[in-house]
């Protein structure tokens, strides 16, 4: 199975990562090991760990790498990176040098149609990247209420007009279930006054899809937490890259940073620190880094990527 994957930001991640070559690494979002497989050709001694939800990613990973290179060892776990603690423990694996995380949608989920990622095409309405889970776009259009609905349009996809979305979902699937990405796009073309849509030409559908597929995959409430698991597993020295593709993931991820960064908590009218929190970590660098010119005539997918380091104190 191809399963392609044109990573983001891959330069800056090896820099980022400072790869030494016998050390520990985990690729927490392995998707078709573009950045995994980079990682793994720098190692001589080393070992890299890469975990993934999705059954297709985890096979075309390993058939891609677990020839790579004989110098190091590739170990790939089907599983939620949210649960990289627990996953890992069970490998043995209680230390690490560093940990790289591409959040969000992969390339190939969105290009494959019948995953039902993608808003340009008519597929079933599923978005799960775990396809073994339960849940799917589909039973949360056609079974939450509208109160739920409105509120994941709001909170998920900073969607102006989620009400109206929501009750048009709403009456549509009385009369017939919704079970098409093509048949939602409709709905949201006629929730939407065209007179009030974005003027940067980004399609209507978009913030809609987006959070959808944040409550099919439950991306966001676990994130914080994992993020201090990852960075609890660090070593001295060692270092975390994480790139995000929407500001609502990307700030619960600087703001975790931040908070490990600068955990103080004394009033800031205090001379010196008593409360005796000491930062974990140093952001390195402070800003976020974002895609070159010349990556993004390669790859427009790139365009609202951030990418933010930080090294384990």
């Amino acid at each position: 199975m191809e399963f392609h994957h044109l990573p983001v930001l891959l330069n800056e991640c090896l820099d980022g990562l400072n790869i030494r070559p016998d050390g520990a690494y985990l690729d927490c979002t392995l998707g078709g090991a573009g950045h995994s497989s980079r990682i793994l050709q720098r190692l001589h001694g080393g070992c890299l760990y890469g975990i993934d939800r999705d059954a297709d990613a985890i096979a075309a990973a390993t058939a891609r790498l677990e020839n790579l290179n004989p110098d190091a060892r590739f170990t790939a776990i089907r599983g939620n990176f949210h649960d990289a603690k627990a996953l890992l423990a069970a490998q043995g694996v209680t230390r690490l040098d560093g940990v790289l995380a591409d959040l969000g949608v992969s390339s190939h989920q969105l290009d494959v149609r019948e995953r039902g990622f993608s808003y340009h095409d008519d597929a079933p309405l599923d978005m799960r990247m775990d396809q073994s889970q339960a849940l799917s776009a589909r039973e949360i259009v056609n079974t939450w209420p509208e109160d739920g609905l409105t509120r994941i349009l709001r909170d998920y996809g900073e969607e102006n007009w989620a009400r109206q979305i929501a009750r048009v979902i709403c009456d549509r699937r009385e009369k017939a279930p919704i079970e098409t990405t093509g048949a939602l796009v409709g709905i949201i073309d006629a929730a939407i006054p065209k007179k009030f849509r974005a003027k940067d030409g980004s399609h209507p559908a978009r913030r809609t899809f987006q959070a959808l597929r944040i409550a099919v995959n439950d991306e966001l409430d676990p994130l914080e937490g994992a993020i201090r698991d990852l960075v609890e597993l660090l070593n001295p020295g060692g270092r975390i890259c994480i790139i995000t593709f929407h500001s609502l993931e990307d700030r619960i991820v600087k703001n975790c940073l931040r908070s490990l960064a600068d955990p103080c908590t004394c009033p800031k009218s205090l001379p010196v620190c008593v409360c005796g929190k000491k930062p974990i970590v140093r952001l390195t660098p402070r800003k976020p880094i974002s895609a070159s010119e010349e990556e993004l005539a390669a790859n427009p997918r790139a365009r609202s990527a951030n990418l933010r380091v930080a090294e384990k104190l």
